[in-house]
């Protein structure tokens, strides 16, 4: 069960009205407590869908006792923090209690709220820590597994995987290849945490994202006062992957000028801050990527080539997602889990008429537009169940995709058609304008059979 994140819901089970009020008071005092009351078992049970973070038990309760009440909270949510305020100082039961997983036995008398708000205290932080533990491992998990992170079955992800594996296993320079989306920091993450420097810091750097000016000092960092603004010394990222991994993502919009200092210190293993003398050794992993042609960026002028040669290293080319098959409804159906898990949605399921559309379709966005796609289709199905019409394209890149495919003339006639019927809400007079034809050549290709099948597509 999923805790409170704001603030903390407290249960009260006490049966005795003077000394149920007298709890609910004393705990309540506390802003950062949201504190509800029952008078017994079945009360408590009847909220337990409120997943409170904390639930104090009197043992002598009416129907049910204490102790059956706590075995009925932990069979229905093993991580529960219970504790028991008892009249009862027999020693027996309060060790019986604590083997039923209670995190402590109080004992009623003038010390009891004091003892209890430390108690309290007490089982919230151990709450949080726990929490904090189980989400550092479950990211750790994701981060080492990318059998499980990087879906798919076709042949051309499984050489992806083989390349990952070969990469993870030896200190060489790898360079990522393919279009936007399509997984690059997905693959230099999965590289680093099985290598020996996973321990160490993976360090991701956008350099398109970066301005022109202020890239040398992101990546090499700058002394006090080397130029105006530069109020304290600024540690580059090179540095702050010592011993680990930087990827450079987007390595070919990196400006010419720059690129000299970069193949220095990829030869010398040392940095030099901006404005300073000393010179700092860096052991650093490097790995690139980019949507470009390197080759055709250096006959361009725009990339050294002996830059190229130093970054080359392993490439690792990443198939578009239109290229992979049936790893499109792999994916699409880790996203719909994902997306339910995140919304706390039921279970939703794809139908075969959504199938054969997520895969007549060539993605120029890749994954990342297919991620879009899928958490859309999640929330416009009904039902639970994804159909063909839960699917948009947006028109533009709609049209990129089929024109990416091999047509003939009369579907790419038809396609135009319906692109312009679209846009121009099925006025036939004014795409015949738009296009130069005679409307009656719109009526005809729209009677026509291949026509027809393409509207039923949609």
């Amino acid at each position: 069960m999923t805790r409170s994140k704001t603030g903390f819901t407290i249960f009260i089970v006490e049966d005795d009205t003077w000394y149920r009020n007298f709890l609910s008071y004393s705990v309540s005092l506390n802003p950062d407590y949201k504190v509800e009351a029952f008078a017994d078992a079945k009360e408590c049970l009847a909220n337990l869908h409120k997943k409170p973070d904390l639930i104090t038990v009197d043992y002598s309760l009416p129907g049910m006792n204490g102790a059956e009440l706590i075995k009925k909270i932990k069979e229905l949510d093993d991580h529960a923090q219970i504790m028991v305020i008892s009249g009862q100082e027999d020693v027996g039961t309060a060790v019986e209690l604590l083997k039923l997983g209670v995190f402590d036995y109080i004992i009623k008398n003038e010390d009891t709220k004091p003892r209890l708000l430390n108690s309290i205290n007490n089982a919230l932080t151990n709450s949080a820590l726990r929490s904090e533990i189980s989400n550092l491992r479950e990211d750790l998990g994701k981060k080492y597994d990318f059998s499980k992170t990087i879906i798919g079955n076709s042949d051309l992800i499984k050489q992806t995987f083989s390349l990952i594996e070969k990469a993870a296993n030896s200190k060489i320079t790898v360079s990522i290849t393919g279009e936007t989306g399509t997984g690059k920091e997905l693959v230099a993450k999965a590289i680093h945490y099985h290598s020996e420097r996973k321990k160490a810091a993976f360090v991701p750097v956008n350099v398109a994202a970066i301005p022109k000016e202020l890239i040398e000092s992101e990546l090499f960092g700058h002394e006090k006062g080397a130029f105006t603004g530069a109020d304290a010394r600024r540690i580059g990222k090179f540095e702050l992957a010592h011993k680990g991994t930087i990827f450079l993502d987007e390595i070919g919009e990196l400006d010419l000028s720059l690129q000299a200092k970069l193949l220095r210190v990829l030869q010398e293993r040392e940095v030099t801050r901006i404005g300073g003398n000393q010179t700092i050794p860096v052991d650093v992993r490097v790995i690139v990527a980019t949507h470009k042609n390197l080759s055709e960026e250096i006959q361009a002028g725009r990339f050294r080539e002996d830059l190229y040669y130093r970054l080359l290293g392993l490439p690792i080319a990443l198939p578009p997602l239109r290229d992979r098959g049936y790893d499109i409804i792999h994916i699409s159906k880790a996203f719909i889990d994902e997306f339910c898990k995140e919304n706390k949605m039921g279970k939703i399921m794809l139908s075969s008429d959504a199938q054969k559309r997520l895969l007549d379709y060539s993605y120029p966005g890749n994954i990342r537009e297919l991620k879009a796609i899928i958490d859309l289709a999640c929330v416009m199905c009904d039902g639970g169940i994804i159909e063909a019409k839960d699917i948009t394209y947006n028109s533009d890149k709609s049209m990129s995709s089929y024109l990416s495919r091999e047509m003939t003339l009369d579907d790419f006639n038809n396609l135009i058609i319906k692109t312009y019927l679209d846009k121009y809400n099925g006025n036939v007079i004014t795409v015949a304008k738009k296009l130069e034809v005679g409307k009656s050549t719109i009526y005809r290709i729209m009677k026509s059979d291949s026509f027809q099948k393409l509207m039923n597509e949609k």
